[in-house]
């Protein structure tokens, strides 16, 4: 059996960890423990947090035990790392709020029935510390000098706002999570961004000094796309593992756009198809490329939305962009439909519902773009349609003011085309 270090390297993972021969040897010696935080600044993770949350499943499914850890309780503090600018604080009650939302998403990479993975939230140990107590016998490991020597820290304090006194406390917050797991949980083991290094170090320092154990840390890489952009980043902003937030048609198609040079990459770091059958998708173009680019699609979309929301997505992108069989031996593991897609189910493309009074004296395209959510504000509508990039019916909008009106109704629909794939329905309400 592959130790699970191999796999997660082998499929890009991995950019730096301590004690490497230790940790290996860890993983030899038989299951493992191990934790990755989780910021609750939101209600929905994103797609900037798959890389996490995919290293935890992979743990999973080999044999290990994961902890995710939800941040309420460093979240009332915020987390310096990676930010030139304080983070806004907030409130319990948001935090907890926000904590339900991140505990429905995580559940469908990982299995946590049956003790099989943990879920905790650090306010359960952080709220309830006294002060003077928390400085004696934790606060006095810590150096300052080394503190401030920490990438995270070194950015706020060169930065024109600073570094609070209260994200100073950060650090110490985070290696103290990494102890109390380690003593009622026994894990040695906390993996997160490479933005982490320093606080993950933080905490294996405080295991050793404190309990005389070997802890370890893994980091993965920011992973950006071959163009330079930072993973998970649109014109229309975050990709959204909520679906009230991101559609699972829209999230479909956020990697079906996959650039050609990161497809074979993101099928090793956002799926669990097999590496072996990954070997030649470097090797592919035109009509096979796009092959892997849906099955990339389909199988990132099953794993956050179910396999239900992933095949509407495939017949709702088929009946916009054509449908075709898939061949059998390109990704054989992937468990997308093969034969010819259904061409007529257009359910999950985003749609509006419109009476045809509001469009029977004329809307401006910009408008239409706007309203509908193609665009996100109406100057990006006017630079979208001055650009030639706005299509009605399959018909270039020539100019921003061109007015929509009831001659533009097809069969009572609207197809309003951004870009060269993404579409709105409008439908014609009479």
């Amino acid at each position: 059996m592959a130790n699970v270090i191999d796999v997660l390297k082998e499929r890009g993972f991995i950019e730096d960890m301590t004690h490497d021969e230790e940790l290996y040897g860890h993983f030899d010696d038989g299951p493992v423990t191990c934790y990755i935080g989780f910021d609750p600044t939101a209600s929905s993770l994103h797609v900037g947090s798959l890389i996490p949350i995919m290293s935890l499943a992979h743990m999973q499914r080999e044999g290990h035990r994961p902890i995710a850890l939800v941040g309420g309780g460093t979240g009332l503090v915020g987390d310096p790392s990676g930010k030139t600018e304080m983070r806004q604080l907030l409130t319990e009650a948001v935090v907890e709020e926000n904590a339900k939302g991140l505990k429905r998403q995580l559940s469908r990479f990982i299995e946590f029935g049956d003790k099989k993975a943990m879920l905790v939230n650090n306010a359960d140990w952080l709220v309830p510390l006294k002060y003077i107590p928390f400085l004696r016998d934790i606060g006095r490991h810590f150096s300052v000098n080394r503190m401030i020597k920490a990438e995270s820290y070194r950015m706020r304090l060169d930065s024109d706002e600073g570094l609070s006194f209260i994200e100073f406390n950060y650090m110490v917050l985070q290696a103290y999570d990494f102890l109390e797991l380690h003593d009622s949980h026994g894990c040695r083991l906390q993996m997160g961004g490479s933005d982490q290094w320093g606080n993950i170090v933080a905490g294996v320092e405080l295991i050793r000094r404190m309990r005389q154990h070997t802890a370890f840390g893994i980091t993965f890489p920011l992973i950006t796309t071959s163009s330079g952009a930072k993973m998970g980043k649109t014109a229309k902003g975050a990709v959204w593992l909520d679906k009230e937030r991101t559609s699972p048609y829209d999230y479909y198609q956020f990697w079906v756009n996959t650039d050609d040079r990161d497809v074979e990459r993101f099928l090793a770091l956002f799926t669990f198809l097999p590496m072996d059958e990954m070997r030649n998708i470097g090797g592919l173009e035109g009509a096979d490329l796009n092959v892997a680019k849906t099955i990339l699609a389909f199988e990132a979309t099953r794993l956050a939305h179910g396999r239900e929301d992933a095949v509407q997505a495939f017949h709702a992108a088929s009946s916009m962009f054509g449908a075709r069989a898939l061949p059998e031996h390109i990704l054989p593991s992937s468990r997308i439909p093969r034969a010819a897609a259904r061409d007529d189910d257009d359910s999950s493309v985003p749609q509006t519902e419109m009476p045809l009074s509001a469009i029977q004296e004329g809307l401006p395209a910009f408008k239409l773009f706007l309203e509908t959510g193609l665009t996100p504000s109406g100057g990006a509508a006017r630079r979208l349609i001055t650009q030639g990039g706005a299509y009605v019916n399959g018909n270039r909008v020539e100019s921003y003011d061109e007015m929509i009106n009831e001659s533009n109704i097809n069969d009572m629909e609207i197809l309003l085309r951004a870009g060269k794939k993404r579409y709105h329905k409008i439908k014609i309400i009479n």
